[in-house]
Formats: structure tokens, C-alpha cells, sequence
């Protein structure tokens, strides 16, 4: 991490414990990548939940308690993420925020789960705001885990029925990395795509090593060699901003159907190619009509965090939906806010969210965006940016799955 970057987040972390320093503290742990290839995508969404808790203990913190979120890095590694877990857990942390990886997000379930088995009255919760493999909420299901961020299935169910009305495209390649997430991606796009486009061809199904790869010029070849009409993947991360810059780089001109198109540096990587071909699927887009209060906020963040953009609108989701939980319930113990969160609906920016108490899977309105340059706010620091695709907007009972999980719950 930069000296620059290190002083901003310095700051930003200084400012809340400032805050908090004449009331209890509530302790979140933040435990994603800081360092490494995808430590921008972890430093994103860190200024976002620090920026969230700044907002929050200035109007008074969560029934007069204040927030401190610390972060923990755990350099995308299952095995470092439990260290960094039980660092979290003996600093006092008792919210747990983690996003990027399923492979991370699997063990930290698991983790979670043996605690508090083994601590009854010191329990504590995973917030996940970005780790989409479907099995977290069905069959993996965990009442100590809650999911802020819409599934693969429920992003891939909204790809595939924007490609339904598609007629040009008459076959696909897919693309994403060897773990358990881009093989659900993968499965996903097979599955949903012959239930409704039995006529498309999948001429390619290519996965590749996590974080590994530094030049996508050979899968960029062979995608263009097949020639597919659209290319769908679930990269994030540094694998999503090196698959546009070889896209880029080697002419490829198909439509990009992307989970995590936002990555930082995805579209200046592809720049003025990517107007009209790079798509993503998201819970919020910053050029959607929104409220003056939500406009300022964007800015704020961009003002504070300059490298980054307003990216993970469903931060402000994770940390208004746990406010208004811990205020109903009275109380920021784990278990009280657990079941306050059940069933909670909040109003954001973007629409409606509700917490399905069957499975704790956030069911809200998804967004289908394209890259534009007639667009208000930018991202990469230049004048592109995501603009509403035309029937873009997925409701929430039409985004909904249902679900296979079979909750145990406490007493």
C-alpha cells in the first residue's frame, strides 16, 4: 500500500476512534485484502465502511454507542483470513465484514460458526457484503452470516434475461476464475442460458487461476477465435481490469456481461472501447436519478478517497440495516441485532431492501449498466462512466431466488 493511501486511511480511521473515544465502542472487523493485487478492491470497500461509520457516530452513533472499524488484511488466503479472524475477535471485534473471495468467505462460516459454539454470550456475526456463491445462503446457510450483496444466481438470472431479448447474440463464452465462485458463475450462466436461450451456443467455458494471470491476451485469443457474440464473467478485481486491458490491447468489440465491471481500473483499462460493450449488474449506479443528500455523498467519498469511486453503494446498506437493527433491538449484542435483522426492510438511495429472514439473503432491485460517456459521474478518474441500460432495472420480487436453506437458530 502507498504512503498516500496509508496516510487516507490513517486519517479516516483516526477520525472514527476520535469519535468513539467517550462511548462505548462497538468493534467491527474488517477483514479483506489491504495489500497485493486485489488490495484495491479491499481498500474500496474499507473507505466505504469507514466513511459509513463516520457518518453514523456523528449523528449520535447506534443507541449513543460509537463504531470503530479496523482493518485486518488477509491478503485473499482462507488460511490468513482465520488469523486475522481470531485477531479481530481477542481486539474485541464482534461484527465481522468481509467480502471479497467465496473461498475466504466459506472458511470465515465455518469459523464463525465453531465459535460461538464454544462462547455462548460472546458471539459474533459475519456481515457479507460481496461473497456471492449461492450455497451461503441455501444450503450452506448460517444464522451467524448474513449476505448483503445479491447472489450469482440472482445477478446471472438478470444477465440472462437481458440476453433473452437479445437477438444478435448467438453465442456466449464464459470466462472466470478456479474457485468455488467462478465455477458457480460458470454453472449458473449453463444452467439459466439453456432454460432461456436453448438457440445460443457456448462455444467457450475457460476457467483460470485466481490472481494469477498477468496477461489475459491468450483468453482474449481465444475468445476472439471463437466468435462468440458476448462474453459473460464473474472476475473482480485485478483479474477484471487485466481482462479489459488485453481486451483492449487485441480488438476484441463484443458486449462484456460482467458481475464486477466497476473494478477499479476496468473501464479506463478499456476506455473508449468499452461505450456501449462493457455491462455490469449491480445493486446502485451512481448516474441513476437519486436524492441531493445521495449526490453529496457520492462526492464526498470521491473528495475523501480520490482513487476510488463510489463503488459499494451496499456498505451503506450493511451499516444502515445494522443501525436500524441494533436501535429496534435495543441493543448491539450479536444475537438481539441477529433477529432484529431478520425480515428488516430500510429505503436507500436506489429503492428497497429487505433481509429474508429464511435465509438471510438481501433481496433488493438490481441494475443492468452499460459504459457511457454521457453520464454525470465519471469512474478511473476520467469522463466515463454507468449509464442505465433500457429496461435495465430488475425489481425485487422479479431479482428474488428462492432458497434451499434450513436454518439452525438459537434459543
Amino acid at each position: 500500500m502507498s504512503f498516500k493511501k496509508t496516510a487516507i486511511l490513517a486519517a479516516a480511521t483516526s477520525a472514527i476512534a476520535m469519535s468513539a473515544a467517550n462511548a462505548d465502542t462497538i468493534k467491527m472487523a474488517f477483514i479483506d485484502p489491504l495489500s497485493g493485487p486485489f488490495g484495491p478492491s479491499g481498500e474500496a470497500a474499507y473507505t466505504s465502511y469507514l466513511l459509513a461509520a463516520e457518518h453514523i457516530n456523528a449523528n449520535g452513533g447506534i443507541n449513543g454507542d460509537m463504531i470503530e472499524v479496523t482493518g485486518y488484511d488477509n491478503k485473499v488466503n482462507p488460511k490468513e483470513s482465520l488469523v486475522q479472524l481470531q485477531k479481530a475477535i481477542d481486539d474485541g471485534a464482534r461484527y465481522i465484514m468481509q467480502g471479497n473471495g467465496s473461498s475466504v468467505a466459506a472458511a470465515l462460516i465455518d469459523a464463525v460458526d465453531k465459535y460461538n459454539k464454544r462462547n455462548p454470550g460472546d458471539e459474533v456475526l459475519f456481515f457479507n457484503y460481496a461473497a456471492v456463491t449461492p450455497a451461503f445462503t441455501n444450503e450452506l446457510c448460517s444464522f451467524w452470516h448474513f449476505r448483503f450483496d445479491a447472489h450469482a444466481d440472482m445477478k446471472m438470472a438478470a444477465i440472462t434475461d437481458w440476453i433473452k431479448t437479445q437477438d444478435d447474440i448467438k453465442s456466449v463464452y464464459l470466462i472466470g476464475q478456479d474457485y468455488v465462485f467462478g465455477q458457480a458463475v460458470a454453472a449458473a450462466a449453463e444452467g439459466q442460458l439453456t432454460e432461456k436461450r436453448p438457440d445460443i451456443e457456448i462455444v467457450g467455458n475457460e476457467l483460470h487461476p485466481l490472481g494469477k494471470v498477468k496477461d489475459f491476451t491468450p483468453y482474449i485469443q481465444k475468445i476472439i477465435s471463437s466468435g462468440a457474440d458476448a462474453v459473460i464473467t464473474g472476475n473482480w478485481g485485478a483479474d477484471m481490469q487485466l481482462l479489459t486491458k488485453a481486451a483492449a490491447e487485441n480488438g476484441s468489440d463484443v458486449p462484456y456481461l460482467t458481475f464486477y465491471g466497476g473494478s477499479k481500473g476496468a473501464v479506463s483499462s478499456l476506455g473508449e472501447n468499452g461505450i456501449g460493450l462493457l455491462h455490469q449488474v449491480t445493486e446502485g449506479i451512481t448516474n441513476l436519478e437519486a436524492s441531493d443528500e445521495q449526490y453529496a455523498l457520492i462526492e464526498e467519498y470521491k473528495e475523501r478517497f480520490p482513487d476510488y469511486d463510489y463503488y459499494y453503494h451496499r456498505v451503506w446498506n450493511v451499516m444502515d440495516m445494522f443501525k436500524k437493527a441494533a436501535e429496534e433491538a435495543g441493543s448491539t449484542d450479536p444475537i438481539p441485532v441477529a433477529k432484529a435483522l431478520e425480515g428488516l426492510s430500510i429505503e436507500h438511495a436506489y429503492g428497497t431492501a429487505t433481509m429474508r429472514a429464511e435465509d438471510h439473503q438481501i433481496q433488493q432491485p438490481l441494475f443492468i449498466s452499460v459504459v457511457s460517456d454521457d453520464v454525470k459521474y465519471g469512474v478511473d478518474n476520467i469522463d466515463l462512466g454507468w449509464k442505465l441500460v433500457d429496461n435495465g432495472t430488475i425489481a425485487m420480487d422479479v431479482a428474488e431466488q428462492p432458497t434451499t436453506c434450513e436454518m439452525e437458530r438459537p434459543e
